[in-house]
């Protein structure tokens, strides 16, 4: 089976029952670069695995020293057979050519609503918004990203930069994940500086997601495409 290389995944993929994001810590943007390069590598020389992942997609973080690894998956339970199969011989082969990569934290999302303002436009980055409330409640989950739709749908001026969100809920029912593309960092540094708190503008709308009750922490980080493999 070949293997079809990309920069970004293709978030609006049907059948799609998980995406696991997972971040490590490479120390260097040479390193980043040099690890990208080794996961091609391990990936291109062995067959895609049939109970592996639909798409696998490396991001470059801009600190220069962090990447962002997205994986789509038919269901959950497939990563849980892959990583019996096949993650150790992966893995073991990108740490010889990269020694000291630090894995720091994996979680694991469903997808529950995504828009695209522009679907043919190829995004220059990629920013991920993590929101963490103070207790699983699933139904709380979708009603902050809900709030969120309501939000885009009545700004009176959304920056023209950012091209599309994709809203995922956490498995273990306390956090949501927004992957949403953008045209370049600038764009999102600049839509952050203007006068709404965030990227949104200063409505009444975007104050109820601000303040949205059980919220207790979260964060921001910027991404550059660097390689999304998948099927050929």
């Amino acid at each position: 089976m070949t293997i079809r290389i990309d920069t970004v995944p293709d978030l609006d993929r049907p059948g799609i029952g998980a995406v696991l994001a997972s971040t490590w810590d490479v120390g260097t943007a040479e390193r980043q670069d040099a690890v990208v390069e080794a996961i091609r590598k391990t990936w291109e020389s062995r067959p895609w695995p049939v109970d592996g992942p639909v798409s696998y997609s490396v991001l470059k973080g801009t600190d220069g020293a962090s990447l962002l690894h997205l994986s789509q998956w038919r269901e959950l339970s497939d990563y849980d057979t892959f990583v019996d199969r096949h993650r150790t011989e992966r893995n073991t082969e990108i740490d010889d050519a990269v020694p000291g990569i630090q894995r720091l934290r994996l979680d694991k999302y469903e997808l529950y609503r995504g828009a695209s303002r522009d679907p043919g436009r190829v995004p220059g980055a990629v920013i991920t918004v993590e929101v963490e409330f103070d207790g699983p409640d699933p139904a709380r989950q979708r009603e902050w990203i809900d709030t969120v739709f309501t939000a885009l749908g009545s700004d009176p001026a959304p920056h023209p930069g950012g091209i599309s969100g994709h809203f995922h809920t956490g498995f273990d029912g306390t956090k949501v994940l927004n992957i949403a593309q953008w045209a370049s960092v600038q764009d999102h540094i600049d839509a952050l500086a203007g006068p709404g708190d965030g990227v949104g503008s200063a409505t009444p709308a975007w104050q109820k997601v601000h303040s949205f009750p059980g919220v207790v922490g979260g964060g921001v980080r910027r991404w550059l495409p660097a390689v999304s493999l998948s099927a050929g």
